[in-house]
């Protein structure tokens, strides 16, 4: 009797009402990845549409977590993470396409050095173009640099040079959740994904939580995938601008000095407060509303039902 090898690589995803894109990405995973050394875990947060049936019938070999609502994505990787046993997870959106095994690229930076905490692969839109998947650490001039970055990327003759910036495995600050390897003994030290983050800005906390604790994020272009950018969040893409802000001043809240939450917070209310004025759409006062209150999320509710 032959012994089972242990797992080296937990694969986690988390799904909502993704039914559209999500036979893509477990095809992927089922065409590429050696399911009997790596596990499969797909996280269900409550879905409505036909994503539960479409992974028991068409994916039995994948684990199924069905949750009863829908907590987030953060707590949704966190339950997945509860039942994983491999050495490494490896935090995947559904609406990623697998093109390759990269998981031994990925396995082989981490091992080379103990202080690597977090790789970021390179990301790809559908025509194969680079998708900025990395970040500098967040504040007011993080912020301002990385949205300088994807503006300038939008610029056809500055793609090249900002592709050139990425042509080799590097150290950053942030890379993005989409595809997302972590030591599972570093998830489990920093407490996991913080649920106060229903979404956005729950993996630029989770680095920065790593690199307190003197670890290293790398991003690596020698392995990609592709990601379409987006998909889960455009049905609801104005409840989710929302949630979008009160992220972005939990994690200021938690991360930056007092004086970058006020210069935030004013920067924030004139903002929205013209567009309430000009187009009195309800949203923006919501966001005036948020930078006075604080509220576990403003769109659990809303993407539970």
């Amino acid at each position: 009797m032959t012994q089972q090898q242990p797992i080296s690589v937990s694969i986690i995803l988390v799904n909502y009402n993704g039914a559209e894109i999500l036979a893509d990405c477990l095809n992927s995973l089922e065409k590429f990845i050696d399911i009997p050394n790596y596990e499969i875990i797909v996280v269900d947060n409550a879905s409505s549409d036909s994503s539960v049936k479409l992974i028991s019938e068409n994916f039995p070999e994948f684990r199924l977590l069905k949750q009863a609502q829908n907590s987030g994505f953060g707590a949704g990787n966190n339950a997945g993470v509860k039942v994983a046993t491999g050495e490494f997870l490896f935090l995947l959106n559904t609406d990623t396409v697998l093109t390759s095994n990269i998981l031994p690229h990925l396995i082989e930076l981490m091992q080379a050095d103990p202080q690597v905490g977090i790789i970021g692969p390179k990301l790809l839109n559908p025509d194969g173009s680079l998708q900025i998947s990395v970040s500098p650490a967040l504040g007011i001039k993080g912020e301002y640099q990385a949205r300088k970055m994807h503006r300038d990327y939008l610029n056809i003759s500055q793609q090249n040079l900002i592709e050139q910036k990425f042509q080799e495995i590097q150290e950053v600050d942030i890379v993005v959740g989409a595809a997302f390897f972590i030591r599972s003994s570093l998830f489990h030290e920093l407490g996991g994904f913080d649920e106060n983050f229903f979404m956005y800005f729950e993996e630029s906390d989770l680095c920065q939580r790593a690199q307190y604790q003197g670890y290293k994020i790398m991003y690596t272009p020698h392995v990609s995938l592709i990601h379409l950018k987006g998909y889960s969040i455009q049905k609801a893409a104005n409840t989710m601008s929302i949630e979008y802000r009160r992220s972005q001043i939990y994690y200021y809240q938690k991360h930056r000095p007092w004086w970058e939450q006020i210069i935030l917070r004013i920067y924030l209310f004139y903002k929205f407060f013209a567009e309430f004025i000009i187009t009195n759409n309800p949203n923006s006062w919501k966001v005036l509303v948020l930078l006075f209150t604080f509220k576990k999320s403003a769109v659990q509710g809303t993407l539970s039902n």
